[in-house]
């Protein structure tokens, strides 16, 4: 057994690295301060300024097939990124990449949506969550109804990442009533020209989603993304793909603030003595320092079985639910630690906390994870201490 990363592995780890302290932690003050008012904490402009800078060190589609043009890394390389991108706030994604459910389209849609995606000339959003249904997600209300060779869609989904920039969607509707669970639902692409529009969600954090509203917005049957009546499943192959990328985030930020945290309990000093002498402070970095190294682990085993074609959705859900809820736990110690600057807008600190506390709900609640891991046990699809082959 043997948990050294191999030399390209490393030397994507430190080129990630160098470039977020680079390039990315320079612009935190600026992001903090954009965000206090009201405004995009990086313009398009500059967001794409800094694909380019990646573009030139190779970093562009690094999970795009290299048939697009992509890097085509892996699951463990794309999680180490992930980690290295988490070290800071500065809502940064490199360029060339799609959603994994986009590769389903025939050759007419991928002109027309995946390969303007992949070049960032067109930029998507996912719609399944819906005002009654979001870890619920058979349970779906938009109707679509044929009519002619188009269908006619009616229904809102709520908290979309993206919705307001969007100028496309993979929406999924009910085209067969009669299907029952999990059936009869079927994935469109939307353009917003089409008809649907966004409204934006106020949240606690720095993470403003849309609302989308669908009134008699006709599509054409040839925009109809997968088979008819299997939209379900590709749902659930969008959401399994990203439940090890929210741990592997939290890792990386955990880190920052835990070095954060050590700096500062050592250069503190209270009643003659540093922060750092003292033993319930002591035992916060300890504690976080296990918890992120759990985390880590969890993480890139879900990673691995997923670059050896194994379900690793067993793995992913244990992965999502414990760093979802270290990183609660740890951000929560190091604002403590900080103390009343921790609580200021000085730091990103503040930042972290709110933010972090949507881990726990997107892309499956806690209570979802616990049903999945537990449905998994005594269905007996994964036994107790069985190790992957």
């Amino acid at each position: 057994m043997d948990f050294t990363l191999a030399p390209e592995e490393k030397l994507i780890q430190q080129t990630v690295r160098d470039f977020v302290r680079r390039e990315l932690m320079p612009l935190e003050g600026d992001v903090l301060r954009n965000e206090r008012e009201g405004r995009p904490g990086l313009e398009p402009e500059q967001l794409r300024a800094l694909q380019t800078k990646a573009r030139d060190l190779g970093f562009w589609g690094i999970n795009t097939p290299e048939e697009y043009g992509g890097a085509n890394l892996g699951s463990v390389a794309t999680c180490l990124t992930l980690i290295e991108l988490g070290r800071t706030f500065v809502p940064f994604s490199f360029g060339g990449s799609a959603d994994n459910i986009l590769y389903a389209c025939n050759d007419e849609q991928k002109h027309r949506y995946l390969l303007p995606t992949i070049e960032g000339t067109r930029r998507s959003c996912f719609a399944l969550t819906e005002p009654g249904a979001g870890s619920d997600a058979g349970n779906i209300r938009m109707s679509a109804v044929k009519d002619g060779h188009e269908w006619v869609l009616n229904g809102e989904k709520i908290f979309i990442t993206n919705g307001n920039e969007a100028d496309f969607t993979m929406v999924f509707a009910v085209t067969d009533k009669e299907a029952g669970p999990h059936g009869g639902i079927t994935c469109f692409l939307v353009d917003r020209e089409m008809g649907w529009r966004s409204e934006r969600i106020a949240t606690m954090g720095a993470w403003d989603p849309a609302a989308l509203i669908f009134e008699d917005v006709r599509v054409p049957e040839e925009n109809v993304l997968g088979e008819v009546g299997h939209g379900f499943d590709t749902a659930m192959q969008w959401i399994g793909a990203a439940r090890w990328a929210i741990p592997a985030r939290a890792v990386g930020a955990c880190e920052r603030m835990m070095e954060m945290s050590i700096d500062h309990a050592k250069n503190r000093v209270t009643f003659g003595q540093p922060l750092a002498d003292r033993q319930a402070i002591q035992w916060m970095i300890a504690d976080s320092a296990v918890e992120i190294e759990a985390t880590k682990w969890i993480t890139l085993r879900a990673a691995w079985l997923a670059d050896r074609g194994q379900d690793n959705r067993h793995q992913a859900a244990m992965a999502k639910l414990y760093g979802a809820n270290m990183a609660n736990c740890v951000v929560d110690r190091m604002l403590q630690i900080h103390g009343g600057m921790g609580y200021t807008r000085e730091l990103p600190i503040e930042r972290w906390y709110r933010e972090m506390r949507v881990f726990r709900i997107f892309d499956g609640t806690d209570e979802i994870q616990r049903f999945i891991i537990a449905r998994n046990l005594f269905k007996g699809h994964v036994k107790v201490g069985e190790w992957a082959e």
